[in-house]
């Protein structure tokens, strides 16, 4: 069965809309590509509002996580893996690192990342909720749309496809 869409096909067809995000992820999760529109989050080692977040309903968003690409501290693990599953969300994108990943790799959710560090996140819910937020040469902000595959990342003010 064809994916619904695919990044490079996308960039094709749409190459004045489309903001192609510099940054190499790796995929964690069962789910490889996943889109949705844009929710954004800016903390540093500290992860109380990304629990807080993915507590609440997704309703198919992406959560853009700005952890300065700092790989000190995982900001997602399985737990809150889980919570983005069990809370309707498209997935998570970490500027940063992850935890867990071998239970990640289990379940059913789309999880990019810088890489992966076992130690947990600072709780202090220090950090900034829905502001546009910047990484890899694109700026993700609250409502754009987010494409993400095995190729890479995009960004798009608006959904370019069905």
């Amino acid at each position: 069965m064809p994916l619904p869409f695919a990044t490079a096909d996308l960039c094709d067809a749409h190459p004045d809309m489309v903001k192609v995000c510099q940054t190499p992820f790796r995929s964690y999760g069962k789910v490889t590509a996943l889109h949705g529109p844009v929710r954004t989050l800016s903390v540093l080692d500290d992860n109380a509002l990304v629990r807080q977040a993915l507590e609440r309903p997704g309703q198919g968003a992406v959560l853009v996580v700005n952890g300065g690409g700092s790989l000190k501290r995982a900001l997602v693990g399985d737990n809150l893996a889980k919570l983005a599953i069990d809370n309707g969300w498209a997935g998570v994108i970490v500027h940063g690192a992850v935890r867990d990943t071998a239970v990640i790799n289990t379940m059913d959710i789309g999880v990019k990342a810088l890489g992966t560090v076992p130690l947990r996140a600072d709780r202090d819910a220090i950090g900034e909720i829905d502001i546009p937020t910047a990484f890899g040469g694109v700026i993700f902000t609250p409502g754009d749309w987010l494409y993400a595959d095995e190729d890479g990342l995009i960004v798009s003010p608006h959904r370019l496809h069905d």
